[in-house]
Order: C-alpha cells, then structure tokens, then sequence
C-alpha cells in the first residue's frame, strides 16, 4: 500500500508529466525525451521507493543523461544500479520524437552511465540495502525531461545549453515542480549534484532554513570527477555533517 506522501509526489510528478508533453523549445533541432511519460511504470516505482515519507538529505542532479534516466526512468539510473541496487523492474515505451542514435532501449540498454555508476555506487558503498539509503536520502533531478541536438552527433544539452525563448517556461515548472517536492518530503539538507543544481536551490530555498551546498557532478566530461570522486564526494559529506 502507497502512503500518502508517495501518493502526493506521484500525483505532482503525473501533473508535470502531462505539462511537459507541450513543453516546446523554439526549434525542432532539440529532441525533447520525456521518460516520466514513456517510462512512467520505473519511475512511478522508483517514487514509490525513494519518496515513500519525509527526508533529512535531498540530491538533485540537473536533467536526465541519455543512458541513465532516458533510457530507464530513474535519476541517475545507469542500468546495473537500477537492476542490481535499487532492484526495480518495469516496462519502458518509446519518446514520441526518438532520435535515431539514441534509441530507447530501457532495461535491455547495454552501455553504462558513469554519471550513475559513480553516484549509486558511492551511496551502496555506504549503504548496502538501499531501503537503508533512503530511510534518509533521496535523489531528483531538477528537471526530469531529457535534451538531444538534432546533429548526427545527438548531443546531449545540459539546461543551461538550451535556447533562452524556451527555456524559461521551462524552468518555471521546474521550479514549482522542486519547490512542491521540497515542501512534501520536508529535508533538512540539499545537495546539488554539480553547481548548476545548487544555484537552483539556493534562488529557491536560500531563505529558509536549509542547508544548502554542492558535491562534484560525477560525469567523465567533469576533469574534477575522474581522480577519487568518491572519496572526495564522501568527505565532503563527512564534513558537512550529512554523514557521520
């Protein structure tokens, strides 16, 4: 049985779901991947697991990468994490404008997401079960929906990388998306996976009471993130008191 704080966080998640399918960028060059939607089965049991009651510690990454959360509905959700660790099982469609190097394979993807992989991985270090985890952790992105250049390359486009004339009303659901999520789940402490989720939070919540801080986004594209970024993210968490 869902409890109700589950069920809060599922209905505004569903909500934003559906304003996101109109979401439109200016350009038909950016492929706009909405896994809340085409993967609305893993997600829907991932909020089920991570966001079942209140919280001390919130992390938030900025937008899907497209083979973690593009691919399998999870945040940060590199395809052994998501099998392995937090052992979620479900069914992933297809985006509605799917570009052809970035197919959406879900479950079946093969490739992994270091982004993820680091993530959970530092988290299973600490905690093993990951029921363990989120009895006071979660994890969210600022905004769930995925960004591909229309190139051959297919690009992924971080938010700050998207054109000016779509990105605010973007952004303004984005913020009321995370400020009703914050309100729910009630945490003490919010992390930024990377700076540019940081500033997010602290033009949001810099007022309050939360404390409010960053660690190292975990991507390879990150020079900072490929020498010890576990034991870097992890001491950082020990000194700010996150961990103990």
């Amino acid at each position: 049985m869902q409890s109700d704080i589950a069920n809060q966080i599922i209905e505004i998640t569903h909500d934003f779901s559906r304003k996101a399918d109109s979401f439109e960028l200016g350009t038909d060059d950016i492929f706009i991947y909405n896994p809340l939607h085409y993967a609305w089965d893993m997600h829907k049991k991932y909020l089920e697991l991570a966001a079942s009651h209140k919280i001390r510690v919130l992390f938030l990454g900025m937008n899907p990468g497209p083979f973690g959360m593009m691919q399998t509905g999870v945040p940060f959700g590199e395809i052994n994490a998501v099998k392995n660790y937090l052992k979620l099982d479900g069914k992933v469609g297809k985006p509605s404008r799917e570009h052809p190097k970035r197919p959406v394979e879900g479950l079946f993807i093969r490739r992994s997401e270091i982004s993820g992989k680091r993530l959970w991985g530092l988290f299973a270090e600490r905690y093993p079960d990951c029921r363990d985890f989120f009895a006071e952790h979660t994890v969210f992105n600022y905004c769930p929906l995925g960004f591909l250049t229309g190139t051959k390359s297919a690009k992924n486009l971080a938010m700050d990388l998207l054109p000016l004339s779509g990105r605010a009303i973007l952004e303004q659901s984005c913020d009321e998306y995370l400020s009703e999520i914050v309100q729910i789940l009630e945490p003490e402490v919010l992390i930024g996976v990377g700076k540019y989720a940081e500033k997010k939070m602290v033009s949001l919540f810099g007022k309050g009471d939360h404390q409010i801080f960053s660690i190292i986004h975990p991507s390879p594209g990150n020079p900072q993130a490929n020498r010890d970024w576990d034991k870097k993210t992890a001491q950082k968490l020990f000194d700010f008191a996150v961990w103990r």
